[in-house]
């Protein structure tokens, strides 16, 4: 923490960080001043795991959670993945750009400066090809830094459900090699979960996007244990999210490849389950703790970091302190991005956020509350909370 403490930007970057008064007089000399008296400020928010582009909305399938059905009796009802999958496929490009800049701009005014967004309701070559290059153009539209992830191996799609095998040769023979053909998806993810894809199957995914230049991270043991934590330490995934069921063995291997542990308290509130990943477990054994929204139309409609940090420190026990690194400095690491953003060092974008809070450990604790008074990106302030709330 610095106490009256000054940053001081260059070309979109920081170039020093410190007290303003300690300054020479000609570092000083024509500066262009931002008053921050009163406020916190943190780096730009990083949301490492979300699913923002998508097609409709199941709210009706949230009544039915209220009712009391489970989450495999709305899939038998039609609900589910793919219920958004048969909507994304019906959506032109344009359709899911315009639906999802709404979504970012809210994202940018809760202070999300770097959102990671995956594919994974095409389900198909060139549906997925689809969803990629509208995730490209909403990151091209505004000024959130987007970095996209293939995951077509999200789900089985109808058309496959007697047939999964011949679906994940066509992930492999088919969508990787095009995606990485167009250079459209810096990561690749893979489901990897009791009744979705096996460790066997996520480990020739995420092997085969590997060899094809992409990055590894996995969606591992949300509802069961299923082996995806020792696939993302084999295959040296950069992350691995959920974790609600992983084991000791698997959480202790991430540990030892250096692979982020991305925890998502949205999801688990989202759909009213008593059972949240045990953070602090996973913290003991010496694991960088991530957060992120999961932000999707069926688990976790939730978009806001902010929330998702309340939630954490109200359900999951951790600290004020634990929740800013994991939705900062830890979250920036889950994607390779630990060197640019996440933290207020000098070298560093200048993503910032600056809160109309007493002190920082007051994010948390004010529940997903509109407490973000200005947002910076690269230097240039991209949102200021003109009611000028408290």
């Amino acid at each position: 923490m610095i106490d009256g403490g000054s940053i001081l930007i260059s070309r979109g970057r920081i170039e020093k960080v410190g007290d303003f008064r300690s300054m020479d007089s000609r570092e000083k000399r024509g500066l262009t001043t931002l008053d921050g008296s009163g406020l916190v400020v943190l780096p730009g928010l990083v949301d490492c795991h979300t699913h923002t582009v998508f097609a409709g909305t199941r709210e009706k399938e949230y009544e039915m959670r209220a009712s009391g059905a489970s989450y495999m009796e709305i899939a038998e009802e039609g609900g589910g993945i793919n219920s958004t999958v048969a909507r994304v496929r019906e959506a032109s490009e344009d359709d899911l750009v315009n639906n999802t800049l709404p979504r970012v701009r809210s994202m940018l005014r809760s202070g999300t400066t770097t959102l990671e967004v995956k594919s994974g309701y095409g389900l198909d070559v060139d549906n997925e090809i689809k969803m990629l290059r509208a995730i490209s153009r909403v990151g091209e539209a505004q000024p959130v830094d987007v970095v996209p992830t293939f995951l077509g191996a999200h789900e089985f799609p109808p058309e496959y459900r007697d047939a999964k095998e011949e679906y994940v040769t066509v992930v492999l023979e088919e969508m990787i090699p095009a995606v990485a053909r167009e250079g459209l998806a810096e990561f690749c993810d893979v489901f990897c979960e009791k009744g979705v894809y096996t460790a066997d199957q996520a480990r020739a995914v995420l092997k085969c996007a590997v060899e094809h230049g992409l990055k590894p991270m996995i969606h591992a043991d949300e509802f069961a244990e299923s082996g995806a934590a020792e696939v993302a330490a084999d295959v040296g995934a950069l992350c691995a999210g959920h974790l609600g069921f992983a084991s000791d063995k698997g959480l202790t291997a991430m540990k030892r490849s250096g692979t982020v542990a991305v925890l998502l308290p949205g999801v688990a509130f989202g759909l009213a389950e008593p059972r949240f990943a045990d953070a602090r477990r996973i913290l003991s054994l010496g694991l960088d703790v991530a957060l992120a929204t999961d932000f999707n139309p069926g688990s976790s409609m939730v978009s806001s970091l902010l929330l998702v940090s309340s939630i954490a420190c109200s359900f999951m026990r951790m600290t004020p302190s634990e929740v800013i690194l994991g939705i900062t400095r830890n979250a920036a690491k889950a994607l390779g991005r630990e060197d640019s953003v996440g933290s207020l060092s000098p070298g560093k974008k200048a993503d910032l956020v600056l809160f109309r809070v007493p002190d920082f450990r007051y994010i948390p604790y004010h529940l997903g509350g509109d407490i973000v008074e200005i947002v910076i990106k690269d230097g240039e302030v991209v949102f200021k909370n003109t009611q000028g709330l408290p």
